[in-house]
């Protein structure tokens, strides 16, 4: 099915402001925090899309994505491919709009995702980390039907991911740089979309784990690469075990660099985030702030984009308590 797709193509700011009126009963306008951490850190502020209905940012995308669909293409209901947070993002927008929806979910995803997708309705289909990721490519899974909805290669859904990046410019005109967790490279795209076509100059940043960081690679070697070394972590929703291609070809022009964290960087991200702003992320979401700590991004005024907060709280307990100095 991948070969019959209209090549990838730039995201207008048409289309962005569409998306920002079109979602604006379903999303929250998250608010930006200055992250207070004193003399010696670089200038960051947290854009906290874990404060969205689902507690992640996939709801601006799903929400877009799901109301731009037609009457004929509505008619069996809607499905996706997820880890925990498009899932959501796409039930609740479902049942919103009234639709039945099916996920077809990685099994090992956080309990709490799991749950969370049941409860806004969606019924599951639970099938390996490797079944999920060929389900994206195929964009098809046998017996399942309805519309399909890609959790980041898709115009709409990256279109609602772009509304981030009107905020960010309104509420931190002086941002120098934005950086974003990368798993499939939706968000980022989305949000280099909007903040590009009005601030060229601003730099943005993607951020992956080293158990999972293919685009850090793809971007080295100027091609879309696999990553044979990939490792499941409390990280889940970013990096993966490839790029694809498509959105490579969506990412490349847009982004300035890639920074790749430790697990130990990101859960000592997780704990500062917690105690000095009260925030609670999951793994993903503190991808940012640990690549800002590493300076390789500068001085700020940084954006670190806070994906999401779906983490089980057994898991969050535990990174609390292991990392105690």
């Amino acid at each position: 099915m991948t070969a019959a797709l209209t090549p990838a193509r730039p995201i207008t700011l048409a289309e962005i402001n569409a998306a920002r009126d079109r979602i604006a009963e379903t999303c929250v306008r998250t608010p930006l925090v200055k992250l207070e951490l004193g003399s010696g850190f670089p200038d960051i502020r947290l854009k906290l899309e874990n404060l969205q209905p689902i507690n992640a940012y996939k709801l601006r995308g799903a929400a877009n994505a799901v109301a731009l669909l037609s009457h004929s293409k509505r008619s069996h209901g809607v499905w996706t491919i997820s880890a925990g947070n498009a899932g959501q993002g796409v039930a609740y927008a479902a049942r919103k709009a009234g639709l039945p929806c099916t996920v077809v979910a990685i099994e090992t995803a956080p309990i709490a995702k799991l749950e969370r997708m049941r409860a806004l309705g969606a019924k599951l289909v639970l099938v390996s980390y490797e079944a999920a990721w060929n389900a994206l490519d195929e964009r098809a899974y046998p017996g399942v039907e309805g519309a399909f909805i890609h959790p980041f290669d898709d115009d709409d859904f990256i279109a609602g991911h772009a509304t981030m990046g009107l905020e960010i410019l309104e509420d931190a005109p002086d941002v120098a740089a934005v950086i974003c967790g990368v798993g499939g490279g939706g968000l980022i795209t989305g949000v280099a979309s909007a903040v590009k076509a009005l601030k060229p100059g601003i730099k943005l940043w993607a951020a992956e784990p080293e158990t999972a960081a293919p685009f850090a690679r793809s971007l080295a070697m100027g091609s879309p690469q696999k990553f044979p070394e990939w490792q499941a972590s409390f990280v889940d929703g970013a990096g993966g075990q490839s790029v694809f291609p498509r959105m490579f070809d969506r990412m490349k022009p847009l982004v300035d660099g890639a920074i790749v964290v430790t697990l130990d960087q990101t859960r000592q991200a997780m704990r500062l985030m917690a105690e000095k702003a009260r925030v609670i992320a999951e793994g993903a979401g503190c991808l940012p702030l640990a690549a800002a700590l590493t300076g390789e991004a500068g001085g700020g005024p940084i954006v670190c984009i806070v994906s999401g907060g779906n983490i089980d709280m057994k898991v969050f307990c535990d990174i609390m308590h292991a990392t105690v100095s």
